[in-house]
């Protein structure tokens, strides 16, 4: 099925254990995503086959699945010992010269389960599916999807529930929380391993200075890693994104969206909207999502400054410039995604302002922000106390930027919740219909139309929840 070819097992032994998913003879193979697949170089295989290799029934022949020790920030607050509590990594696969991790999400305990069970229910295993494969055809880095499993055994949440098991492929699984994880121990040893793993496998394009004593290369490391979350995080951003659990753990060194828990695209917008039931204080509300980002840049600065120069106040002086030079990136990409989406190039301080009082009457309105965007792209005079500014910044190819950059379709909360209530009812046909749908995003379809509507008031979803 899959020749793996592992690397990050072949690190010391304290950054993982090695596990073997649970057997669940009774699992049933929900969807196969076959044009991945082709990627991956797995397609055209038998599905009782996949079925085994992907509920844990049957290993493939090289495969050393293990899980992943991390430590985190969660909500502010240092917890040093996580981990890959419900996930296995399999391995990794080398495809057209890219390799990426194939994971399972929902395959059992774990030495870092922390008494919890290590399974998955079924209705988040659907969503992440169907989000992240969303994500991609939106043009945003991210994990993504390669099948769902139902494993028809119950998992006990509040009450029972029908489980699941979720195929998941990164670029890497590679955290901020991993970084943590050593630096919380004062293990420099693993720290630099995992420092110079990292930029060998994500940022080649600096890798020659791995032998230069000086750390700049750690410093280096900062800045790119700055450029992908500023890039990731204004993408969310443009699309009325909410991650909902920006936790150190939950931001990946590869610049990938990861962990899909209770994340929501917003309906109606409001800029300090909230989806996720834990979040109680509004932490990672949408417009601390940017702050956020460049909270977490700073734990993972932080963690390397042992690595950048012996003395620590040198250090400190030297990551304290060059967060300081990277905190513009996060300006600059929002900016700039933001002047796209209303067909502007050619931005400046003048076009911020347009941006801001653009939001602030949809949110003052109650508007919905794909909607609103799309109806701007499609007839700008459809708000006439906005065109004539726009208008006067646009260039020839502002038709063609907005297009491309304000989606038609994206996967609404409420349709997402008819998926699960109907899955749980053995019905998959409207997780079939969804998952063509984000296939096109910007491309109107009329037998998808009920995707492009906004819920009514009685449809509205104000809470997700975690898939733990």
């Amino acid at each position: 099925m899959f020749n793996f070819n592992n690397t990050y097992s072949k690190l010391s032994d304290n950054f993982f254990y090695h596990v073997k998913p649970e057997d669940f003879p009774k699992s049933s193979l929900i969807i196969y995503n076959e044009d991945l697949a082709k990627e991956l170089g797995a397609q055209d295989l038998d599905h009782t086959e996949i079925l085994q290799y992907l509920s844990g029934q049957r290993l493939i022949n090289n495969e050393e699945p293990i899980s992943m020790a991390y430590a985190a920030h969660q909500f502010g607050h240092f917890v040093p010992q996580l981990g890959d509590g419900r996930a296995m990594l399999l391995g990794e696969v080398v495809s057209n010269g890219v390799r990426r991790d194939i994971q399972l999400k929902g395959s059992g305990q774990t030495p870092f389960s922390r008494n919890g069970d290590g399974k998955s229910a079924l209705g988040p295993v659907l969503r992440e599916y169907i989000v992240s494969e969303a994500m991609y055809h939106l043009g945003v880095p991210t994990t993504r999807a390669l099948a769902a499993v139902s494993t028809n055994e119950p998992v006990y949440r509040n009450g029972a529930e029908p489980g699941g098991i979720l195929t998941r492929v990164a670029a890497s699984h590679i955290r901020i929380g991993t970084f943590q994880f050593f630096a919380a121990r004062e293990d420099l040893k693993s720290l630099k391993e995992l420092a110079d793993y990292t930029i060998q496998r994500h940022y080649p394009e600096i890798k020659e200075l791995i032998n230069d004593r000086s750390g700049e290369i750690y410093l280096r490391l900062i800045q790119e890693v700055a450029k992908k979350h500023a890039k990731l995080v204004s993408r969310w951003m443009g699309l009325g994104f909410i991650h909902g659990v920006m936790n150190t753990d939950n931001m990946s060194l590869s610049g990938e969206t990861i962990d899909f828990g209770p994340c929501a695209f917003m309906d109606e917008f409001q800029f300090n909207k909230v989806f996720s039931s834990i979040d109680r204080q509004g932490r990672y509300n949408y417009q601390n999502q940017i702050p956020i980002a460049q909270w977490n840049l700073y734990r993972f600065a932080e963690c390397l400054i042992p690595l950048i120069d012996n003395d620590q106040n040198i250090a400190i002086d030297k990551v304290t410039k060059t967060l300081e030079d990277s905190l513009k990136y996060y300006d600059q990409q929002w900016l700039m995604t933001m002047a796209n989406k209303l067909g502007i190039s050619d931005y400046d301080e003048d076009t911020r302002e347009i941006i801001t009082d653009w939001l602030t009457y949809l949110h003052d309105h109650e508007l919905d922000f794909t909607i609103s965007f799309r109806t701007l792209t499609e007839d700008i005079n459809s708000f006439a106390q906005f065109s004539e500014r726009i208008k006067a910044k646009q260039g020839e190819e502002a038709q063609e930027l907005m297009n491309k950059s304000n989606p038609i379709y994206i996967p609404r909360n409420h349709q997402i919740e008819k998926v699960i209530d109907m899955a749980y009812e053995a019905d998959f046909s409207h997780f079939f219909k969804m998952c063509e749908m984000v296939k096109e995003p910007f491309l109107r379809r009329e037998e998808y139309e009920e995707f492009e509507r906004a819920p009514q008031k009685s449809e509205r979803v104000k809470a997700t929840f975690c898939g733990t």
